[in-house]
């Protein structure tokens, strides 16, 4: 019995012994620490020159920047294709951060100008519809004017949807006849029966509507 005291006390001895500070305090270089081991006395070391981060690398360049050299291109990147759901997509983010400043018909005439804020231009007028697609991307990344970037809260592919979304706008207030395939204005609609506030209208069928213009 004796011994197995002894036993005991020796190995709470020894581990009182391995319990030192250090276990609490580990000897390592503290974030921005002064160190003599380097001859810039930094303790923290500068990456490597030429690291990328994760995710960063951005090898295509027309798709992070919009620009072939120094000058804004004029197509949509492989990476977006233009389809319903990028254009459903680029309305839905152009009426989030756009639409309170350049208004839903993009005619810079939203709550924000309308409160006070200098009124961005007409995305109607010459100018922006003879714009390249690039240049919409570009100060979306970088700002212009009074208009801050908004790289942090969008996202490259769906700057380009909402870049995709303008061109549509756009053309949704100067498409001409070749652009709709119909007469522009359109025709208004006929109704075999006009309805009522309790009843909706009767349009005539298509067939009959194309009969009556072959007689």
């Amino acid at each position: 019995m004796a011994s197995l005291r002894r036993f005991t006390w020796l190995g709470l001895v020894l581990i009182l012994v391995g319990c030192r500070q250090d276990m609490h305090d580990q000897p390592r270089m503290k974030t921005y620490a002064m160190s003599d081991f380097y001859a810039d006395l930094r303790s923290a070391r500068p990456p490597v020159e030429g690291t990328v981060a994760r995710g960063q690398l951005h090898e295509d360049t027309y798709f992070y920047t919009g620009k072939i050299g120094a000058n804004p291109g004029d197509y949509m990147p492989s990476q977006v294709p233009v389809n319903a759901e990028t254009l459903a997509r680029g309305r839905e983010r152009f009426n989030i951060y756009c639409a309170p400043c350049h208004s839903r018909l993009g005619d810079g005439n939203g709550m924000v100008p309308q409160r006070g804020y200098k009124h961005p231009p007409t995305y109607h007028q010459d100018r922006l519809r003879k714009a390249p697609l690039g240049y919409f991307f570009d100060v979306m990344t970088n700002g212009f004017g009074a208009m801050p970037d908004y790289a942090a809260q969008i996202p490259p592919d769906d700057r380009w949807r909402i870049v995709a979304y303008i061109r549509a706008l756009q053309l949704s207030q100067n498409a001409g006849q070749a652009d709709a395939g119909q007469a522009v204005p359109s025709n208004s609609p006929e109704f075999e029966e006009p309805g009522s506030g309790a009843t909706p209208p009767i349009p005539v069928p298509p067939s009959s509507q194309t009969g009556e213009e072959q007689k």
